[in-house]
């Protein structure tokens, strides 16, 4: 028997409404799946209800939550409104993520519930995020994150307690342990399963709770706030609970003991609440019946609500996802740089870039592996640590997928992360928190939220470093919707690129060449932006088009120079951006010179010069005298020895080649 802890009687029928809304709510979401009304999955809360509102009943109203695919009732729990709640359920505009986002996917944003997470384990680098950005800017906001039994077996947990307990963040972990991980009970997927023991590996401050006694959750949670908030670092909470069915709603749960089922129906929150509520508070049954009856209304009102509310607009849908070019056309006239502008290296513009906009917003910071002390591998940002200290410039462990989720994490709650992955290789290690997280958020929530997140990387080989550290991937990222995609290819436009994907409220991935660091040119000190989606003309010609990007642009370059002797006049033409695409830019150049050669280090195969191609083709097939020509990387991986490296990814005289073949080929 729990201690009896003196509760007013509002707090009290606080607590039962709320349980006994999520009741209600997936009872009666359930029955509209049934009648067509609710598509997809839908994974019901039913059982654990205890869980969710005794836990957003210990925060503040300033606080975050990170919530999982189980998630209406946490949004229930943190303030959710029914009628947004049904109307994006049933996938209407009125929703809260105006029908984008569904069951798996509902976030109110407004009041700090950072969203549902249709992949498991997702939400915890996240949370860590949102404490982090907490921590930085230095209030006391706290995080709870949900989480589950089958999460705990993923690897971003361990990576996620081992950044928190590192970094004594004010986290909060809610394992909710409802004993099976879609089917597998939870003995069969783990050696120890009690979960809790995970964190106290970690050093984190862990307890199993009763997750079924509403008041328990309350004041655990309660004890675990206060030590957030006093700086003592994160806390795990396991809480026991049952799920009242199966993984989904067409998942009948045969696979569940009956003597199991039977106890824990017997031990149910919202009896537990409802007996809290007349027993510690001097309910009377009459009252308690108008707390549901009131609460059934409301839930009736917004179904009615949200089937009559209109479809979204296709039209307006898909203006939306767009992402064109900003910049007016006028803007996009060859960007000069001033002949007396300093000359420097590319790195050393890369760090100009990012020490003027930390100092211009404090929100901005940047984290990675070695950058602090060493001022990372390319020494790319030495010098960062002394002047902003270890808040903004953080070294962190060999755990990709936590720090990226992190920096995530902290763009969605008003931070301005640059998160540094060693290679673009690494970075097929964290692409769920890219690809999952980073890319669809904003446009999972309808727009709620924003992530201004920046990916630093570098890519390209000719560094003698084979096959896991030499990749060319940027199609791999132009291919995501809700990413933009940067290729500098000079220091001038690392600089004036990398503040603007800085400035910019969408994920960026800045793709920095390894050979380009040392390379020198001249670059503006002081304020240089240039905008995402703008182009340049790097040479000027009028026979052919050769279209490269990042270190491509230099031997395009020389190339263009080779054929200059020969009387050949070549334009080079640099995106810098892949997405946005300066479209207009290659098409004007192309219907001018009518001859191009599309140049890429990366394989030829699903390579972003064929979707170039296919534009060309497209829009200017009357323009062209002859056919587009494409220098690729040879469809192999990158090997060691210096002569094979060579043969695999395109040299000047390829592109010389190629061009005289473009010329000639009438």
């Amino acid at each position: 028997m729990r201690p009896l802890v003196s509760y007013r009687k509002d707090f009290l029928a606080d607590l039962y409404r709320t349980l006994y809304t999520i009741r209600v709510f997936e009872t009666r979401c359930i029955a509209l799946y049934h009648r067509n009304h609710i598509r997809g999955y839908l994974h019901p809360y039913l059982g654990e209800e205890a869980i969710a509102v005794g836990v957003c009943a210990a925060l503040r109203k300033q606080d975050y939550i990170a919530s999982t695919h189980r998630g209406h009732g946490h949004c229930i729990a943190r303030g959710g409104d029914l009628k947004k709640m049904v109307a994006e359920i049933t996938g209407k505009a009125a929703g809260y993520c105006h029908g984008h986002g569904g069951s798996m996917h509902i976030a109110n944003i407004r009041d700090g519930n950072l969203g549902a997470n249709g992949i498991v384990g997702a939400g915890i680098p996240i949370g860590v995020g949102a404490a982090l950005g907490a921590s930085i800017r230095g209030d006391d906001r706290v995080t709870a994150v949900f989480s589950s039994d089958g999460a705990a077996c993923h690897g971003t947990f361990g990576e996620s307690l081992n950044l928190a307990a590192a970094w004594k963040l004010p986290m909060i972990l809610v394992v909710e342990n409802n004993q099976y991980a879609v089917s597998t009970p939870i003995a069969a997927a783990t050696a120890e399963p009690e979960l809790y023991k995970r964190g106290i590996g970690y050093g984190v401050y862990s307890q199993r709770v009763d997750g079924n006694d509403v008041l328990t959750m309350y004041e655990k949670t309660c004890e675990a706030v206060e030590r957030c908030r006093a700086g003592h670092g994160p806390v795990l909470l396991e809480a026991m609970t049952y799920r009242h069915g199966g993984h989904h709603v067409n998942d009948p749960g045969k696979y569940m003991p009956t003597e199991q089922v039977e106890y824990y129906q017997t031990h149910d929150p919202c009896v537990i609440g409802r007996r809290h509520l007349m027993e510690q508070g001097g309910a009377s049954e009459k009252q308690v019946k108008q707390i549901e009856a009131a609460v059934e209304q409301a839930m009736q009102e917004a179904i009615d609500f949200a089937l009559a509310s209109a479809e979204p607009d296709v039209a307006e849908f898909l203006a939306q996802i767009d992402i064109p070019p900003t910049a007016p056309r006028a803007a996009k006239a060859r960007s000069a740089t001033a002949a007396d502008a300093p000359v420097i290296d590319y790195r050393t513009a890369i760090r100009d870039a990012i020490a003027e906009e930390m100092r211009r917003d404090p929100a901005v910071f940047i984290m990675g592996e070695g950058i602090a002390e060493r001022g990372g591998s390319f020494k790319a940002t030495v010098g960062l640590l002394d002047e902003f200290g270890p808040k903004r410039v953080i070294d962190t462990p060999l755990a990709e997928a936590s720090f990226t989720g992190a920096g995530v994490g902290a763009a969605i709650t008003g931070m301005r992360p640059i998160v540094e992955i060693l290679f673009i290789d690494f970075s097929v290690l964290v692409l769920d928190q890219i690809i999952n997280q980073a890319a669809k958020f904003k446009f999972m929530t309808g727009g709620q939220g924003t992530v201004p997140f920046v990916l630093r990387t570098q890519g390209g080989s000719g560094t003698g470093v084979a096959a896991q550290h030499s990749q060319s991937l940027e199609a791999l990222y132009y291919h995501i919707p809700g990413l933009k995609v940067v290729c500098p290819s000079t220091p001038a436009d690392a600089k004036g690129l990398l503040k603007a994907a800085i400035r910019d409220d969408d994920p960026v991935i800045f793709i920095e060449h390894k050979k380009l660091y040392l390379t020198k040119g001249p670059c503006p000190a002081g304020e240089h932006v240039i905008e995402l989606g703008v182009g340049d003309i790097k040479r000027t010609g009028k026979d052919a088009t050769i279209i490269a990007w990042s270190h491509m642009v230099l031997r395009s370059l020389a190339a263009a120079e080779t054929l200059a002797a020969e009387g050949i006049d070549v334009e080079v033409v640099d995106p810098r951006t892949l997405v946005p695409l300066d479209k207009q830019l290659i098409l004007d150049s192309v219907r001018k010179t009518q001859h191009v050669v599309i140049v890429q280090e990366a394989v030829r195969r699903g390579g972003v010069a064929s979707d170039i191609a296919s534009i060309i083709q497209a829009e200017a097939f009357d323009d062209l005298d002859g056919p587009i020509q494409i220098v690729a990387g040879k469809n192999t991986p990158i090997p060691y020895n210096e002569r094979l490296e060579a043969a695999c990814v395109p040299q000047e005289e390829d592109i010389v080649a190629a061009v005289r073949r473009a010329v000639y080929a009438d």
